[in-house]
């Protein structure tokens, strides 16, 4: 058992410090070990966990990656979105390939992302494209689409707040009440969309209806109270492990906007996304790359467009799990990462990929800010990013390869100055550091 299994806290926060992809499932599956429930508080299936196991990749979307552990409870809390026909589609994916779902809880509170969320979704990021100028993808300026995943999750998360046209999980099993619900969403939205596609769209709310009761039906043995439950496990002693989908910088309040996701993804959205509130929360663990990613638009200071950025690409898989996206490349963004600590309260940080560095010559991370009015060490958290000058420190590379190795005296020196930059940087112990997709290419600090 490693030492942050004998954490005397019960719940352990995961959470991502860049623009997402930076590896929380993996650590969310190492950490699961150590607890009886891993629960998900945000987002929806637009973000994706990717964990391999003992080589076998498994790519999780809605479903916490606790499931990977037979006798855990994965819990969807009630600040997730929830697609109904994709969470099928991914529980049936796993059984097929003889994992347990048994331990998935889905809460009653939840907000379901219906069809006509995506279609909404897809038209608006359509016509926000053709409003926008041709400027390169980041540039900022004339650029107004977001660059969604159109999952639908940022029209269900405005339902959600407009409240008359909002689906709740629970309502999926009361077939009565979703019928009324789904003909007053479909009057209200048909013009909206007819306009959004030029009329090529229209709305049909019995099969709607009826899809969303099938789904419900499949589903009726998971939905729960969670808030209660998480509770009723808290006060047996159970420890429970929270799960953020997305990252930080993409932070509905805290990231780059208007380029975020919908949702809080940073530690101040478990409070809201499950009930549980966040004093509960004693160890507050950071994600974070060796490098930077960020897919769709909006500002990315240390971006590359060069050889260096293909190769890094390449060599870490850099595709969206839920997409298949390219991700945009850069150099590590350490100013952006010790404000995302600040916005978290980091106690540990979590540094993955540090493999797929290997072989490139020279190392450089961005320390400061150029902008208009000086240099600056703080994070600009708007589109006002755009305008900024990264900074840079030059690191030493290395060239051996990683992925053997299993202690930090293992590692070149180089990789080992390169992680105690950071440390120091950041001002955050290093709690992780991970070279390879497999659990087992995993330091326990």
């Amino acid at each position: 058992m490693s030492t942050l299994d004998r954490s005397p806290s019960q719940c352990t926060a995961v959470v991502g410090l860049q623009w997402g992809d930076e590896g929380k499932g993996k650590v969310v599956d190492i950490l699961a070990a150590g607890h009886d429930a891993v629960v998900r508080y945000n987002g929806g299936a637009n973000a994706g966990h990717s964990v391999v196991v003992k080589g076998e990749r498994y790519a999780l979307h809605l479903i916490p990656a606790g499931i990977l552990y037979p006798g855990k409870l994965a819990v969807i809390g009630n600040g997730v979105v929830l697609d109904p026909q994709w969470l099928l589609k991914e529980l049936d994916g796993l059984s097929a390939r003889g994992v347990d779902t048994s331990g998935l809880v889905i809460s009653s509170r939840a907000h379901v992302v219906m069809p006509y969320h995506k279609d909404e979704d897809s038209f608006r990021e359509d016509v926000l494209k053709s409003a926008g100028s041709n400027r390169p993808v980041g540039s900022g300026e004339g650029q107004v689409e977001i660059g969604t995943t159109k999952r639908g999750i940022g029209p269900a998360y405005a339902d959600k707040a407009q409240r008359a046209t909002a689906v709740r999980v629970g309502d999926l099993i009361k077939p009565d009440g979703l019928s009324a619900k789904v003909r007053l969403a479909c009057a209200l939205k048909a013009a909206m969309l007819r306009d959004l596609s030029g009329g090529r769209h229209e709305l049909d709310p019995t099969t709607i209806t009826s899809g969303s009761v099938e789904a419900g039906r499949r589903l009726a043995p998971m939905i729960r109270d969670t808030t209660y439950l998480l509770h009723d496990l808290l006060a047996s002693g159970k420890r429970v492990l929270f799960e953020s989908a997305n990252g930080t910088l993409l932070d509905v309040d805290h990231g780059t906007y208007p380029f975020v996701t919908a949702s809080s993804c940073a530690i101040s959205g478990i409070g809201p996304g499950t009930g549980v509130p966040v004093q509960r929360v004693g160890e507050v663990l950071g994600v974070m790359k060796a490098y930077s990613t960020r897919v769709g638009s909006g500002p990315m200071p240390t971006e590359l467009f060069d050889a260096t950025a293909d190769g890094i690409r390449q060599r870490g898989r850099e595709f969206g799990t839920t997409t298949g996206r390219p991700r945009r490349v850069g150099w590590l963004d350490l100013v952006a990462v010790r404000y995302s600590t600040m916005i978290n309260g980091a106690t540990g940080l979590c540094l993955t990929l540090l493999d797929v560095l290997s072989g490139v010559e020279e190392l450089r991370v961005c320390t400061a800010y150029e902008t208009a009015s000086g240099r600056s060490d703080r994070f600009l958290p708007d589109a006002d990013l755009a305008q900024i000058r990264p900074v840079y420190t030059s690191l030493p590379g290395w060239h051996e390869p990683i992925g053997a190795c299993r202690t930090l005296s293992d590692l070149p020196a180089n990789a080992r100055r390169y992680i105690e930059f950071i440390r120091e940087f950041t001002g955050v112990k290093m709690s992780i550091v991970s070279v390879g997709p497999d659990r087992e290419q995993t330091m326990i600090l």
